[in-house]
């Protein structure tokens, strides 16, 4: 594997992805790269698993070539697992990350603070045309604040705090978030799954 996809068009993470894979020798091409355009790809699944699997797969088979694919969201436990899957649309389209906090401190606000336990899942699917797709999940576990705090971040970093932390995640700088965040833990395992290949 000398070159991969990473199925985003998302400068921020392609980038992240960019930097990670360098260090095996290995070129990271996302979307936004490539010279023909490619759909997005319905997730129409029900775990992070499927909608990883999904997009990893169906564009490793249109370009035949290794494709990196990520899905990612918040599950709290007072809440049956939700957001989850629609975490990114949870108050609807169109993707709102303010309406989604509004939603979630909403439905949260009679619950106790130990009530509020939480985490953030990410799940890497990295399929080839001719080999079983390979996942790799990571977490961040935590809390939700009762109020939105911190300008650093995207989506429920406001309203995120991590395990041993009294800071939510949008107050945390990038480099203290990116060294406990759910996606760099599943980088984490990748890179172990790499240097044994």
């Amino acid at each position: 594997m000398k070159e991969i996809i990473i199925a985003t068009k998302n400068p921020g993470k392609a980038e992240e992805f960019k930097t990670f894979f360098a260090k095996f020798n290995i070129k990271a091409v996302s979307l936004l790269d490539l010279s023909q355009s490619i759909q997005d790809i319905e997730e129409t699944g029900v775990t992070f698993e499927e909608n990883a699997a999904l997009k990893a797969e169906q564009i490793a088979k249109l370009l035949n070539t290794p494709v990196l694919a990520d899905d990612s969201g918040l599950t709290i436990d007072a809440l049956d697992g939700r957001p989850g899957i629609f975490s990114a649309r949870y108050a609807g389209e169109p993707k709102d990350d303010k309406a989604n906090i509004e939603k979630v401190l909403a439905e949260l606000k009679n619950a106790k603070v130990t009530d509020r336990t939480a985490r953030f899942v990410c799940v890497l699917a990295v399929a080839t045309p001719d080999a079983n797709t390979i996942f790799k999940k990571g977490y961040c576990e935590g809390r939700i604040s009762v109020t939105s705090k911190g300008s650093n971040g995207f989506g429920y970093d406001p309203i995120f705090i991590p395990k041993n932390y009294t800071r939510t995640m949008a107050e945390l700088s990038s480099d203290e978030k990116n060294s406990i965040s759910h996606r760099s833990n599943a980088i984490k395992q990748l890179e172990d799954w790499l240097e044994n290949l």
